[in-house]
This record gives C-alpha cells, sequence and structure tokens, in this order.
C-alpha cells in the first residue's frame, strides 16, 4: 500500500512552513523605521528580534549589529516573549517530523505506527501556534513599542512578519492535514474499519486455474456455409417418387 496523498501533502507542508519560520526568526527586519529625525534622510533602521541594521535608500551597504543604537526596543517584553516563542516553534517543527516520519508509511494493511503520525501532527499543528501568537502580538504592539527612535519616525512591518505568517499557516494547515489523514487515509483501518477496495484474491498455480485465452470468434459467413454442407448432401440423397424407375414397366 501506498503512503496516501493527503500525508505527503502534510509532510511536504511542515518543512516549507518551517523554512519560512527559521528566516523569519532570524532576519533582522520585524520593523523597518523611516525619516528618522535624527538621521539623514534615507536613513533606514530594519529591527528585528535578534539584531538591528542600519541601511540607506541610496546605497547597498547595510551595517548590522546595531542593538546598542536602540536598547529600549529590545527591552521590550513582547521581544523577549517572541524570541522563546519563535525558537520552541523550530524546534517542535523538528520534533514532530521526527516523529512523523516513521509513521507515516502504509506499506501494510495496517498503517504502522499510525499513533506516531497523528502525534507529529499535533506537533506541527502547536509548531504553527506558537509561531503565530507573537508574530500577531508584535504586530499589534508594533506602533506602541518603546524605542529611541520610534517617536519621530515611521514604522512599518517588515518581510518577516509576513514571513512568519505564512509559514505558521502552512505549518498549521500541516499538522491537522496529518492528524485528520491518519483518520481518513489507510481505508480507515486504524479505526477498525473495513476496507474500501476489493480483497486481493491469491493467484493459484494449478493448470486448471490458470487464465484460457477468449474462444476465436469466426465470421457469419463462414457458419453460413458449415451449416448449408449438410442440407446440400441431403437434398440430393433424397429422390422424388416420380423419379423413381418402375418395376412395372412392360419389356
Amino acid at each position: 500500500m501506498r503512503t496516501p496523498g493527503i500525508i505527503i501533502f502534510g509532510l511536504v507542508l511542515a518543512p516549507c512552513g518551517w523554512i519560512l519560520d527559521l528566516t523569519s526568526t532570524v532576519a533582522p527586519n520585524w520593523r523597518t523605521l523611516t525619516s528618522v529625525s535624527s538621521q539623514p534622510q534615507d536613513t533606514v533602521f530594519n529591527q528585528g528580534i535578534w539584531d538591528m541594521c542600519k541601511s540607506s535608500t541610496t546605497s547597498t551597504t547595510v551595517t548590522c549589529n546595531q542593538v546598542t543604537l536602540d536598547p529600549l526596543y529590545f527591552n521590550n517584553q513582547i521581544i523577549t516573549i517572541a524570541k522563546g516563542m519563535m525558537v520552541a516553534s523550530l524546534i517542535v517543527t523538528l520534533i514532530g517530523l521526527a516523529v512523523v516520519t516513521p509513521g507515516a508509511r502504509c506499506w501494510r494493511d495496517r498503517p504502522p505506527r499510525w499513533a506516531l503520525t497523528s502525534f507529529g501532527g499535533v506537533l506541527i499543528f502547536c509548531s504553527g501556534a506558537l509561531t503565530i501568537i507573537p508574530i500577531a502580538w508584535y504586530t499589534y504592539l508594533m506602533p506602541s513599542l518603546n524605542s529611541t527612535y520610534s517617536s519621530t519616525s515611521t514604522n512599518n512591518v517588515g518581510y518577516c512578519i509576513v514571513l512568519g505568517y505564512i509559514g505558521g499557516i502552512l505549518e498549521v494547515l500541516a499538522g491537522g492535514v496529518l492528524f485528520v489523514g491518519v483518520c481518513r487515509c489507510c481505508n480507515g483501518k486504524n479505526r477498525g474499519e473495513k476496507a474500501s477496495s476489493a480483497p486481493v484474491r491469491a493467484r493459484t498455480t494449478t493448470a486448471t486455474n490458470e487464465f484460457r485465452p477468449a474462444p476465436r470468434a469466426y465470421p457469419r459467413a463462414n457458419v453460413a456455409n458449415v451449416e448449408s454442407v449438410p442440407s446440400s448432401r441431403t437434398s440430393t440423397a433424397v429422390l422424388h417418387p416420380a423419379e423413381k424407375p418402375s418395376l412395372d414397366h412392360p419389356l
């Protein structure tokens, strides 16, 4: 029995969501500050949860490790919470994939280790929730975060927020697909249901049960010819009474 497509779909979504979450966690672009009054007009600050970078719209130079420029931002409670939850999400996703992998194959009549597959789906679902919660919370508090430059600049959402949302949603979908797929795949045998497909008949090795070729179909014309042969013979063998020789004829 092949691995069900719904299980493969969940196994594809989970790593994709994990990569997006990893990018969202390490990249310093949760918030973008522009039009900073104490800086040149083309200065842009990219703030993440681990680092802060300074760039310019007129050049390609990017200077990171600028945490000391805005210590108030990194002292916000949401930054500490986001660090812990994002790292926990990455770890839980890896654990979920490690649990799902040995239990996702259904090459027997009864899916082996289906409990591991469902448990791994729950873990991946929780990892997606661990990603969405801090990102949604950060987005809600972003305008009011304490920062050295927030009162004199324009706040914009960074691309890490978008990647985090997408990655978290993919992981939630992957976990739900894996959990529901275990209950519906493999013909429901993991729930004690009967298989919906017809049972496979065992092949016999005796000569009498071997497949026989279909009888050859003859043309209709040949059958008519064969049937006409005995009728013609009988017609020639039977003579009309008028044609019999008479024994009483005078010599």
